[in-house]
This record gives structure tokens, C-alpha cells and sequence, in this order.
């Protein structure tokens, strides 16, 4: 790929330093995907230049204008601090048609709200969990139809945030208690889905048109599992030292059949095109103990740190990071390509 002007967004507080070195462990893991995306497609030879984006457009519309890079490279998870604002971002670069990575607006909302995707993706015989939706300031009243236990989670926000062992409640009134934390403390709507006892599968899946779906990768938690719930709290995900202390690794899923593991891919692959998913994705599943891979949730534009599940995966598939990282700018440059040549 020819040398490129790279114009990365990210959150003002996650803009990277030029090293790691003098910060700690903890302060790295705030900011190590900025990171690692930026001092790689440097290190590749790219020109780049991260940009702090929180509330304003303006700053983005003058960048592009007075240094007019090739390409746009969004870290951005949320704007004006809502994470379902990151389809508006992707919407203006649209609209000013400059070529940008990862998902399409249309693909974010769709994946971006819980119930949407999994009604979307029951429809095409694809198992989900059962689930309801509580809208905020409305009491949860559990439908027959839902057995308990049930995890509750924000109907919108991902990366885990306001999971935690108290999410997965086994009464009515435990019920009721999460529904109000996650409208008051996340403020936002609640679903409460069916617990699914078994295996935390991840699958990422990279492209536009021609898809490439990485190996079946797992969430293994230790000795967590010993005395908790084991599910993807936030200290699982994002607690480097809790990670440590308890075993919580993830890696290749291991023991699963050639067949069924071909069928995970599979699934993996029509809930991407059923989503309108493009660039890249990690799709979640949980595996039950009698070999359902059942649905959770869509995670278009996904971490991308080196150390993270997707680049992992890649590279355990034979894509390096910096392959990896090219490999999504290209397919941003392709797809602002293509939709100038259909129109």
C-alpha cells in the first residue's frame, strides 16, 4: 500500500502519547488501542495524525479540509458521550465523502440496539435468547414467558459497562433492582435476556463484500467461574490485574467439533450480512452446554488493540497486526470507491 495521510479520531482523553515509556500499566490500558493503531501505520511507513473528537464536528471538518488525508481511521465508541451517536460520525464522513474504516451507519444502528439485532437475527433462524425490553422509567414486570435466572444488561451501551456478578438475578425482586440500576446509573433502557449456561464465544469476522471469518475464539475464566457467574463482566474485560490474579485468558476454542465449529463461522457470516455489517465485526455467541451457539450481540468497529480478541485471532489466522490494520484501510478506501462509482 503507497504512503497515506491518516486521520485517526478518538476520544479527547485517549488521544496517545508518542510512547509508553514513564506511564503505567494502567494508564497504557486506557489508551492502548489508540496506541498500537497509531505507532503502527506509522511504523508501516503512513503519515498519521490522531485528532480528539468529544462534542463538535467543526475540528474534523477543518482537518480534513486543510490537510485532506486519504483516509479516516474512528477509534471513536461515542459522541457527545452517547455510544449511539458513533452512526452520526460515520454519517457526515459519508456525507463529505472521505473514505473511513470500519462499519457503516446503517450496520451501527442496527447492532448498536439489542433488541433490534436479536429479533432481526431470530427471524433468520438463528437462536437468541429469549429477552424483554424495559424502557426507562417503567418498572420490570417479568413475562411468563421469561424463566429466571435472566442477566440484565444496558439495552444500548456495550464494552460491558454496568455488568457486573449482580447483573444475573435469579428473583423478581433482583430483577426489579438491576432494571433500576441500568436506568438510573447507565440511563438507559434494560433487557433482561435468559441466562445461558455454557462457553463465552467470540468471532470476528473482516470485509465488505467478500468476507474473511476468523477463527472460533473463546473467553475462558478461570477460577472465576468457582465462586461467581461466569460472564463478561467489566473487570473481566477491561482489569488487567483481576485478569491475572484469576486465570481469565482468551484464546482458540478448544474441543469443539470441525462441524461445529464450521457452523459458528457460518452463523458468525449471516448475522454480519443480516446486520448490514461492514469492515469489521465481532460477532458473541454463547455456547450451551448441549452445542447451541446462541446469539448475544454485534460489535461492529471492535478493540483492535494487539492484544485484544480480534487482532489475536488474526494473527493466530495468519494476519499480523500491521497486515491487519492495512487490510481495514483498504477495505475503508474501497467501499468510499465503489459507492463513487455507483453514484
Amino acid at each position: 500500500m503507497k504512503r497515506l495521510r491518516v486521520l485517526v479520531l478518538v476520544h479527547p482523553d485517549l488521544v496517545p502519547p508518542a510512547s509508553t515509556k514513564g506511564h503505567s500499566e494502567q494508564e497504557i490500558n486506557e489508551w492502548k488501542t489508540e496506541y498500537d493503531v497509531v505507532s503502527t501505520l506509522r511504523a508501516a511507513g503512513h503519515e498519521v495524525r490522531p485528532l480528539g473528537v468529544h462534542d463538535e464536528l467543526k475540528p474534523v471538518r477543518d482537518e480534513i479540509e486543510g490537510w485532506k488525508p486519504h483516509v479516516v481511521f474512528t477509534l471513536l465508541e461515542q459522541f457527545r458521550g452517547e455510544v449511539i451517536y458513533d452512526q452520526n460520525v460515520a454519517s457526515y464522513l459519508e456525507l463529505i465523502r472521505i473514505p473511513y474504516t470500519g462499519c457503516n451507519p446503517r450496520g451501527l444502528m442496527l447492532a448498536r440496539g439489542k433488541d433490534l439485532s436479536k429479533t432481526l437475527v431470530h427471524y433468520h433462524r438463528i437462536p437468541v435468547p429469549a429477552f424483554a425490553v424495559f424502557p426507562l422509567r417503567r418498572k420490570a414486570r417479568r413475562p411468563a414467558r421469561l424463566g429466571l435466572p435472566l442477566i440484565v444488561k444496558s439495552l444500548s451501551e456495550d464494552s460491558s459497562w454496568g455488568i457486573s456478578q449482580a447483573s444475573v438475578v435469579d428473583t423478581d425482586e433482583k430483577l426489579a433492582e438491576r432494571v433500576a440500576f441500568i436506568h438510573e446509573r447507565i440511563g438507559t433502557a434494560a433487557i433482561a435476556e435468559q441466562y445461558i449456561e455454557g462457553r463465552e464465544i467470540y468471532v470476528g469476522v473482516l470485509g465488505n463484500d467478500r468476507l474473511r471469518v476468523l477463527p472460533v475464539w473463546e473467553l475462558q475464566f478461570g477460577s472465576m467461574g468457582q465462586a461467581a457467574w461466569p460472564i463478561a463482566t467489566e473487570k473481566v474485560k477491561h482489569d488487567p490485574s483481576y485478569q491475572e490474579r484469576l486465570g481469565i485468558v482468551d484464546g482458540p476454542a478448544k474441543n469443539l467439533a470441525p462441524e461445529l465449529h464450521s457452523r459458528i463461522q457460518r452463523m458468525a457470516k449471516r448475522v454480519y450480512r443480516t446486520l448490514e455489517l461492514d469492515g469489521y465485526a465481532r460477532i458473541d455467541f454463547r455456547l450451551s452446554a448441549d452445542g447451541i451457539p446462541y446469539f448475544l450481540e454485534a460489535n461492529p468497529n471492535p478493540e483492535i488493540a494487539k492484544s485484544q480478541e480480534f487482532a489475536t485471532a488474526a494473527r493466530h489466522d495468519g494476519l499480523a497486526y500491521p497486515d491487519l490494520l492495512q487490510r481495514i484501510l483498504a477495505l475503508g478506501i474501497s467501499r468510499a470507491t465503489s459507492t463513487l462509482s455507483a453514484g
